[in-house]
């Protein structure tokens, strides 16, 4: 249960950015839970802290900690319908459902998310033009808010405050508990398809091609070179069985500066190219390594160094998206500081599932960048401009650093999510976007 507030700890997030004292508080017992905030003294849930910016931390302040929040509640294997504590992680999920033929219907880039902040920061994968983002498969939540009341969201009880919270950055309440739609699946296996390709234009031919018959489509793009890249498409494939548990390694320690500088994201680009370039085409793959790539190397974050990481993921309209993302592209050429994990996509035309939901029609771009103080905050203005001009948005689950004007300019249903907020919640993101 939600009990007495014993410690103060340094918390953090897995950009590295920046690290505070916060008092913590565990939760563990959903029968008894009881919050103790206010306005005066406003707290925030926190997961298993994978989000990258400022978005799970309060510094200064409560947090509370609801990754023991992690018991299955319900789960019908016919309909794929599946009730659990926020706390449990996705990766928990796919252990108890994938051997029963079902699997998670969105899934972001790593499965080592609580469902309570996958529902927060309203995750999206590499299927958005087919299945669009995790709220979507939302059915109903509990939510604690910090007046005492327990409120059960869901299509037809609550369904306004079931849409705020979904995308809502933790700012609506505690999510104690969800039930889920699951999606069928043959087996632990993808049939997928590897090409290179050099220029934009290609990148859209293949994506506007895939998006009519492969539910998984995303690119990897050389940021260095201008705009060759590797893409992949791929479905679910038939055929039971198990496969290969994926290969973990642990980077034990934090290196005294990042390892990612100019010189080696060119021999690493260059290598990434052309390894895909060998082996172009059809292949079979398990599920782990094409969904969570990253997820193979344990405390990946740690290779950036005691600086940390920013990570600048934007969208950009439809309209402008042949425009301006060679102009993104250009300036993060130009500036030398290009990035290993460079991610392009295409979103699909789905409604939003969440008031401020970070998907919708156009492309996606997302980089790490290592911290190096003015310099990459220099890069980030500049990209601002570029996003800003063309009608598009940062995603505030990968922010530590936009400015007000900027989100408000983004989020045009702002005003519809402000009543729903709850007075005991704050984040530092929230106080640096929002002012409160």
């Amino acid at each position: 249960m939600g009990g007495a507030v014993t410690i103060w700890s340094d918390v953090g997030s897995w950009g590295g950015l920046q690290r505070s004292a916060h008092r913590i508080e565990p939760l563990s017992d959903r029968t008894r839970l009881s919050l103790r905030a206010g306005a005066a003294s406003p707290g925030l849930a926190y997961g298993n802290g994978r989000s990258y910016g400022d978005v799970c931390l309060n510094p200064g302040g409560l947090l509370w900690k609801t990754r023991n929040l992690d018991r299955f509640i319900s789960f019908d294997p016919a309909t794929g319908q599946l009730e659990c504590e926020a706390g449990v992680l996705l990766d928990e999920i796919i252990a108890m459902v994938l051997p029963q033929g079902w699997f998670l219907p969105v899934t972001p880039g790593t499965r080592f998310v609580t469902v309570g902040g996958a529902i927060a920061n309203d995750v999206h994968g590499k299927n958005h033009h087919h299945a669009g983002s995790f709220g979507e498969h939302v059915l109903a939540l509990s939510l604690l808010r910090s007046d005492g009341q327990r409120l059960e969201c869901n299509g037809t009880q609550q369904a306004d405050l079931l849409r705020a919270s979904i995308g809502g950055l933790g700012l609506t309440g505690v999510i104690v508990s969800a039930k889920l739609q699951l999606r069928r699946v043959g087996g632990p296996w993808l049939d997928t398809e590897t090409t290179v390709f050099d220029g934009l234009d290609a990148f859209f031919a293949l994506s506007g091609a895939a998006e009519q018959g492969c539910e998984y489509n995303v690119a990897w793009i050389d940021c260095l070179h201008g705009s060759r890249g590797v893409f992949f498409r791929a479905n679910h494939g038939a055929g039971g069985g198990t496969a290969p548990p994926q290969r973990q390694r642990d980077l034990r320690f934090t290196p005294p500066l990042s390892l990612i500088n100019t010189a080696s994201l060119r021999l690493f680009n260059a290598a990434y190219f052309r390894c895909h370039a060998a082996r172009q085409g059809a292949s079979r793959q398990a599920w782990a390594p094409f969904f969570y790539p990253l997820d193979g190397i344990l405390h990946w974050n740690r290779i950036y160094g005691p600086q940390g990481f920013y990570q600048y993921q934007c969208v950009i309209p439809r309209a402008a998206e042949r425009s301006a993302t060679p102009e993104l592209l250009a300036a993060i050429s130009a500036s030398g500081m290009g990035s290993f994990l460079a991610v392009l996509k295409t979103f699909g035309t789905r409604e939003p599932a969440g008031l401020l939901s970070f998907p919708m029609a156009g492309t996606t771009l997302a980089l790490d960048f290592p911290h190096q103080g003015e310099r990459t905050l220099a890069l980030f203005e500049r990209l601002d401009a570029i996003v800003v001009a063309a009608g598009g948005r940062l995603y505030p689950a990968k922010d530590a650093r936009m400015s007000r004007a900027m989100f408000e300019s983004g989020q045009p249903r702002l005003a519809e999510f402000l009543p729903y907020r709850d007075p005991g919640m704050s984040s530092a993101m929230s106080r640096r976007l929002l002012g409160s």
